[in-house]
């Protein structure tokens, strides 16, 4: 007997009985296998069920989705990072209502067409919402390819890319794609694992390449790691009549119509009080004055670590209207109203130190 059917039956049987419970498989109801496959891009399952709950909470439909406001979408996306993901699928949401009678299409071609879909998403949506006969290939199954194939290229290299393609599309069996390509990515998520891959549990074993010539560290074949910059910015809290000034980000920039406070990079000859002066003055022509410290938050992003030194501020004069120069709204707030808006993960954490501490500014109310 040929040796694809028979790893074929392997992979459905082992997805069988050790498939997870994940809240989108319970239906696979289109519209929630989209959003799933979202918020699965560059995100931990773990952290991906609590947000995915608590977004169907919110945007139960494809309807409710599309009639909200960018800033509720962001809001719900905040912590998920790539917000550009959230944008797109609210442009998205927008054009299913307006082309698909509210509903997700069947067809791959029609899927890449709508915005931040890629080839890997339009095939997820299609073949484990629509059960069609459509290949898939991510990090995980990329992974368990170049082990049970000893693929010896560099992951993500146009060579790579092809072959992992062309693999999927033979190994797919017909009329099992939903269970097929969701075995791949359990096996690479809970068997074939980047580090410590439990060789012994797969049930692909004795099909790998890799595993029979002993080539298992070194498949993938290693990419050349990529120096982490580190980088030093100020921000601060204007407070003035007992409210917080906040301004949103433009729309085409780094977090994109989220909001935040002021601030920026520092230069090489400031120290962090005067950047945050400065910054102030550029973005906004507020003048303002450092009252206090407030706390360092460090954020670390795919190459980048971002330490963040907080300030207190207060207003120079009495003109609360700012000259918006990096910004396209403005708003002064009570505190707890911070909650309503979607920050910046540096932002945030200094938000919630200050709830966690108790600080004065905390106990005012709306």
């Amino acid at each position: 007997m040929p040796i694809q059917p028979i790893l074929q039956k392997a992979l459905l049987d082992w997805f069988k009985k050790n498939q997870r419970d994940l809240p989108w498989r319970h239906t696979y109801e289109p519209y929630q296998i989209w959003i799933s496959e979202i918020m699965l891009q560059q995100t931990q399952m773990d952290r991906v069920t609590v947000f995915f709950t608590r977004w169907m909470d919110a945007f139960p439909d494809i309807t409710t989705l599309a009639a909200s406001s960018e800033d509720q979408v962001l809001k719900l996306w905040e912590g998920l990072g790539y917000y550009s993901r959230a944008r797109n699928i609210l442009k998205t949401a927008q054009l299913l209502i307006k082309n698909h009678q509210g509903k997700v299409p069947d067809s791959r071609k029609q899927l890449l067409a709508l915005p931040g879909i890629g080839p890997y998403t339009a095939g997820a949506i299609a073949s484990i919402s629509f059960n069609r006969d459509v290949p898939v290939v991510d990090a995980n199954i990329e992974r368990i390819f170049s082990r049970l194939f000893n693929i010896d290229l560099i992951p993500g290299s146009p060579e790579a890319k092809r072959l992992n393609w062309q693999k999927a599309e033979e190994l797919l069996p017909t009329g099992h794609a939903r269970d097929f390509n969701q075995a791949l990515m359990e096996l690479g998520a809970l068997i074939c694992r980047p580090g410590n891959p439990d060789c012994g549990a797969c049930p692909a074993a004795s099909h790998c390449l890799a595993l029979k010539y002993d080539l298992i560290p070194e498949r993938p074949v290693p990419k050349k790691s990529k120096k982490i910059i580190p980088i030093e910015m100020a921000t601060g809290i204007l407070i003035h009549n007992g409210m917080v000034f906040i301004q949103q980000r433009l729309a085409d920039d780094v977090w994109g119509a989220l909001w935040e406070f002021p601030g920026g990079r520092i230069e090489l000859t400031e120290k962090p009080e005067q950047t945050v002066v400065r910054e102030f003055r550029e973005e906004t022509e507020f003048e303002v004055e450092v009252e206090s410290k407030i706390i360092n938050t460090v954020h670390h992003y795919t190459r980048y670590k971002v330490t963040l030194h907080c300030f207190f501020l207060r207003l120079v004069g009495s003109d609360t209207d700012p000259v918006l120069h990096a910004a396209q709204d403005f708003k002064w707030v009570f505190f707890k109203a911070l909650q309503e808006y979607g920050f910046p993960a540096g932002h945030r954490k200094l938000i919630t130190y200050l709830e966690e501490t108790k600080h004065a500014i905390t106990k005012q109310t709306h």
